[in-house]
């Protein structure tokens, strides 16, 4: 009886212990999660870190359930600001998946440092260390390109559509300018004198006038022989 009792007694301790292990093997509260940081266009649900960014969050993964957690980021290297001096902090609760973000945020350019601190913890905090690198946007040059060196301005017409107009025309729009001829010179046969009359008509009245003289010389002729 007394073997068949402490057989039994083994037999029940080994059901205990079994039953006990998957207790003895959960993963204790504490330090179970991590921290990742993530550019702004990132989803939250991808696992992943990405140590240069510009406008970045910080997103947390696999904590306890709405664990607390309060976190500060560092200046570190590569940037005006002392090392150690803190630029940013904040705190969160996590939700029952240990999952939470924070806002999107910047920082200069330079290189910091993530201390994520949290109930539970064993240790010291966790963190990252991250550089913040935003590329600078150069902006358009304004105004109109100046003139090819060598190449004269052009000129626009006053009213869209117009030919500019010569400062020498002085006449009504569409006429041709006109000239005035010189003393002296000709113009076909609309040539002038100094005074102003045409050579033509003093040429016409002058061969009239030899003509009458003529007449009348022939005249007188012709009467003296009668």
């Amino acid at each position: 009886m007394r073997t068949l009792t402490s057989t039994g007694a083994l037999v029940a301790a080994a059901a205990l212990t079994l039953t006990a292990a998957p207790s003895a093997l959960a993963t204790p509260p504490g330090d179970n999660g991590t921290v990742k940081i993530h550019d702004a266009g990132t989803g939250e649900e991808l696992r992943k870190n990405e140590p240069k960014v510009c406008e970045f969050y910080l997103d947390a993964f696999g904590f306890d359930a709405a664990q607390k957690v309060v976190w500060h980021i560092e200046a570190w290297a590569g940037n005006d600001l002392d090392k150690g001096e803190t630029v940013k902090a904040g705190s969160l609760t996590l939700d029952a998946d240990g999952h939470e973000r924070t806002e999107d945020m910047t920082l200069p350019d330079g290189q910091y440092k993530l201390f994520w601190n949290f109930e539970g913890e064993n240790g010291s905090a966790k963190h990252k260390v991250f550089k913040s690198e935003c590329e600078d946007e150069s902006p358009a040059p304004s105004g109109s390109p100046s003139a090819t060196p060598g190449e004269e301005p052009s000129v626009e017409p006053s009213t869209p559509g117009e030919e500019p107009s010569s400062p020498a025309a002085s006449g009504p729009a569409g006429e041709e300018p006109s000239t005035t001829p010189s003393p002296g010179s000709s113009d076909g046969d609309l040539a002038e004198t100094g005074n102003g009359a045409p050579v033509g008509l003093l040429s016409a009245a002058a061969a009239a006038l030899v003509a009458v003289g003529g007449f009348l010389l022939t005249r007188r002729r012709q009467g003296r022989q009668n």
